[in-house]
């Protein structure tokens, strides 16, 4: 049984060296054609998305000190509460096309294009083109990849850098080559540049993939490491050690942060404040709340109960768990049959490096405390998808063995059965679909079972039975998902998502509420610094990108940091430099206290209120005096 799942020895060719079915090439093609298709169909939709980024991207486009920083505004004030790669990205793709929501999104569809194929060569180099098309697919039909990848949050970006880390680390391993090896730390280094911490959850398992399986010596293999550690390190820290020497008077707040540095927005709030529950909504020391009538649930910030069952619960179960379960046994029995494989086997170092990278991400999600939401778990799907990719391929290719037979059988029907259960959470949805893969994935299973997959003709039926019956599920709640227009700070996956609000903010609100028409016409004819100033880029965000016009977002992301502070806001309005402050932003989590509360008292006792529209409006260059 070893011998027959096991891959070829190292100093063998590599499964893509030797001559491809005529099968393969036309297959990837389909695959990042018909990615392409899902992510980039009718994607203006989807408008702005999250307004929140958006908001930064469109300042990126009018200031490059402000793209570089990740500033809400032009006038670099404050910074979104996150590292700004995504934006560089999305400010560029603006500056080159002119800002719009296709230049906005496309380069997360991209990026979720690129990611899928990525995924196909990394794990075709290991384990053959049947697992990487697999894997490919997986990922591609994953129902929040069809989410963020048609969104402008930074996980796309996120994704696309781990992935390319991984794809770097396959390379290292099948010469022990120092040069790939760096390369995947310079990625995992910009994946910091994108989303702090969470881009080093792949880490352990990238480690011991390397340390277990490249052809070279034990102190060899430990000094590369190192240098790869080196290239973490140089390729995350430059930006932090520029924005750490650029004087804290001439550049904007770092949003989050409790003392304006970089550091203390990633090992506090976007750091261990995620893992163990000290996470806020913005600097300051603000507590994270969430708005008036929003109850957030217990054990993590709109992720429910911390616990090994988190992933399959309601709120993230619909998300990326449709495969998890089948690549978690599937992981197993790999390592299993691989256990008296050399060291240097390519089908074990596949699964430690991807089932490494499953299991690590997993768990942290699984018992994080702090902020966290169901979106999150995009950074899950390739992990999934390659692992279970790979032990469905080994099992396949060694079917003839009866308890190969029985495991690749557990898989397709765990699949299904998973897949019916989640549907089963929105019954009134195509109900039709979760008992047509409960009769696919029969057929499949008895086929396995009773050996018809090993008949010349029906071996290909039974195959594309069993897959058509796993990935029913998935694929049609993809579709769904990409069928239907997101907006808001955390968007949810799946066809009653858009419909229900499910989620905060799912669809208005938090970053994707409708602005007033007047108030916006009022805007559009200012031409001071900043149109407008008000409290929290929550509200403030769709007016800069509805108007057009610079927009001062007032403690930033929640209207907890102290920035501007009260004297710097009036030297603005002294300057003349804000025309109009709108009431009514969400001070946010910070509730209005702080710098926002100040500057909004200030406001209130020196200039008269009118109304625009629906909204209370202060002129500030008319003040009661």
């Amino acid at each position: 049984m070893t011998t027959t799942l096991s891959a070829p020895e190292h100093a063998q060719p590599a499964p893509q060296a030797s001559r491809k079915p005529s099968w393969v090439k036309p297959s990837v093609a389909g695959l990042l054609l018909g990615t392409g298709l899902l992510y980039l169909w009718d994607l203006a939709k989807t408008g702005w998305a999250n307004d929140f980024y958006a908001m930064a991207a469109q300042a990126g486009t009018w200031s490059w000190k402000a793209l570089f920083f990740g500033s809400l505004d032009p006038g670099n004030v404050v910074t979104v509460d996150k590292p700004p790669f995504s934006l560089w990205v999305m400010g560029l793709s603006g500056r080159i096309f002119g800002f719009s929501s296709w230049s906005l999104l496309v380069p997360n569809a991209l990026a979720g294009v690129a990611s899928v194929g990525l995924l196909y060569l990394a794990v075709r180099r290991l384990s053959g083109p049947g697992a990487g098309l697999l894997a490919g697919a997986g990922l591609a039909l994953t129902p929040v990849a069809a989410l963020m990848f048609r969104y402008d949050n930074p996980d796309a970006f996120l994704v696309l850098l781990l992935v390319a880390g991984a794809y770097c680390v396959v390379r290292a391993l099948e010469h022990a080559s120092t040069k790939w090896l760096l390369l995947a730390g310079v990625a995992i280094g910009f994946g910091f540049l994108d989303k702090m911490l969470q881009a080093f959850l792949v880490l352990p398992a990238f480690v011991l993939a390397y340390a277990v399986a490249a052809p070279t010596s034990l102190g060899r293999r430990i000094g590369q490491l190192f240098a790869a550690a080196g290239a973490v390190v140089v390729s995350a820290g430059w930006w932090i050690v520029v924005v750490a020497l650029w004087p804290a008077a001439d550049r904007p707040y770092i949003s989050g942060s409790t003392d304006n540095t970089v550091l203390e927005l990633a090992f506090g709030y976007n750091g261990l404040g995620r893992i163990f529950g000290e996470g806020r909504g913005g600097g300051g020391g603000a507590t994270f709340a969430p708005p008036s009538g929003m109850q957030a649930p217990r054990g993590g910030g709109f992720g429910g109960e911390a616990g090994l069952t988190r992933l399959f619960s309601a709120e993230f179960g619909g998300e990326a768990s449709w495969l998890l379960p089948a690549a978690i046994i599937g992981l197993a029995a790999g390592l299993w049959f691989t256990r008296r494989a050399p060291r240097t086997d390519r089908t074990r170092a596949a699964l430690l490096l991807w089932g490494g990278w499953l299991v690590v991400t997993a768990l942290v999600f699984s018992y994080m405390s702090g902020i966290i939401h169901p979106y999150y778990t995009v950074a899950l799907a390739p992990g999934t998808a390659a692992t279970l990719g790979i032990a469905a391929r080994e099992l396949w290719r060694g079917r003839a063995n009866f308890a190969a037979r029985v495991v690749l059988a557990v898989l397709v029907a765990v699949t299904a059965v998973w897949s019916f259960v989640l549907l089963a959470r929105t019954p009134e949805w195509q109900p039709w679909i979760r008992y047509a893969l409960l009769v696919l994935s029969a057929v499949a299973v008895a086929g396995l079972l009773f050996g018809a997959d090993r008949l010349r003709r029906l071996g290909p039926v039974v195959a594309v039975v069993g897959l058509c019956g796993a990935l029913l599920g998935t694929t049609s709640f993809t579709l769904a998902t990409a069928a239907a227009a997101h907006s808001g700070g955390t968007p949810s996956s799946g066809p009653s998502a858009a419909a229900s609000g499910r989620g905060f903010g799912a669809r208005g609100g938090f970053g994707g509420g409708r602005t007033d028409a007047a108030l916006v016409d009022l805007l559009k004819n200012t031409t001071t610094k900043w149109a407008a100033a008000q409290s929290g880029a929550m509200e403030s965000a769709g007016l800069a990108l509805a108007s057009g016009r610079p927009v001062l977002a007032i403690g930033g992301f929640s209207g907890s940091d102290p920035a501007p502070t009260l004297e710097r806001f009036r030297q603005y309005v002294a300057d003349g430099d804000v025309r109009y402050y709108v009431a009514g932003g969400r001070g946010g989590f910070g509730g209005g206290r702080g710098t926002s509360g100040e500057i909004q008292t200030w406001v209130e006792q020196n200039f008269a209120p009118l109304t625009v529209g629906g909204t209370t409006v202060y002129d500030l260059t008319k003040s009661v005096d």
